[in-house]
């Protein structure tokens, strides 16, 4: 099985604040950017010179007053997989909550010991949909 580290997570406040420290202070740069209208966000994707295949993405959410509290400004860390079905498979035998079920046959999130957010991703086109996961509902929070 293969996988990949693909990026992290962070919900950020201002976009330009953190952009200039990230990129201006620390030397990372923009590599890819998403504005969602009907989400009410903006995903800005930040890389280290001679590495954009591994991420930091800014999430920052459209008209929200709310102040992330340490934990909260953190949202996950993803990697990408061959086979969204037997990991899932691997780590629920081995007591792991699938919070999230692949159910699209491309993403699936559960949670690490520490009760850090993983958001597995697919390779490539989504898996031929399936059962149980299919007809799986989410559970907690990822």
């Amino acid at each position: 099985m293969k996988v990949k580290y693909l990026h992290t997570m962070v919900r950020v406040k201002n976009i330009e604040e953190s952009k200039e420290f990230y990129c201006d202070l620390l030397g990372l740069k923009e590599i890819k950017r998403k504005e969602s209208e009907e989400g009410k966000f903006t995903l800005v994707f930040l890389a280290a010179p001679n590495q954009e295949d591994i991420a930091l993405e800014l999430t920052y959410n459209w008209n929200t007053n709310e102040i992330y509290s340490e934990g909260r400004n953190f949202g996950h860390l993803a990697f990408e997989v061959s086979d969204i079905y037997e990991i899932c498979i691997r780590l629920q035998k081995a007591g792991v909550i699938i919070n999230r079920p692949p159910r699209d046959g491309r993403m699936a999130f559960v949670r690490s010991p520490d009760n850090i957010s993983i958001e597995l991703l697919q390779i490539g086109n989504p898996l031929e949909i399936q059962e149980p996961w299919k007809s799986m509902k989410s559970v907690g929070h990822w």
